[in-house]
């Protein structure tokens, strides 16, 4: 099978696409770090605590939605509870089965982190955006998103 190698368009889109991404995903770590004391990744943890059921998730589920490895989560989380932000909660279902639960600590690092989080987003992202480009994005990243997770 022959090569379909990627016009110069598409090339040009990738390495914008790859650069954009590390560039963004640098300067949001940064600046979390810099003025909340927080990485990108265990914020992320905890704003999707804040979001769930009880702001608990199991472990596994955790590291699914993250997409992040079993012991990469689990390293995240201990960090968190060293922290005092979260703490581990035995599962009633499954006695095995653990979850991570944000603590009132937790929350509130993530309300004195997010303003700061919002506004460098804000600047780094949809500032250059006109709302049509953020549909067209909206679009686009969900149909790669759905393709990727229905074909792991």
């Amino acid at each position: 099978m022959e090569t379909q190698w990627l016009s110069e368009e598409e090339q040009q889109m990738w390495r914008g696409y790859l650069d954009s991404t590390r560039l963004l995903m640098r300067a949001l770590d940064r600046q979390l770090a810099a003025d909340s004391a927080i990485n990108l990744s265990d914020f992320e943890i905890l704003a999707l605590l804040s979001e769930a059921p009880q702001q608990r998730m199991r472990m596994n589920e955790l590291a699914d939605i993250t997409v992040t490895t079993r012991s990469g989560v689990t390293r995240a989380v201990k960090r968190l509870i060293d922290a005092g932000w979260v703490q581990q909660v035995k599962c009633d279902e499954d006695k095995r089965g653990l979850f991570a639960e944000l603590t009132e600590a937790g929350a509130e690092k993530l309300r004195t982190a997010a303003p700061g989080h919002v506004k460098a987003v804000r600047t780094n992202l949809f500032d250059l955006l006109s709302p049509r480009e953020v549909e067209l994005f909206t679009h686009s990243y969900g149909q790669i998103r759905d393709n990727l997770l229905s074909n792991p």
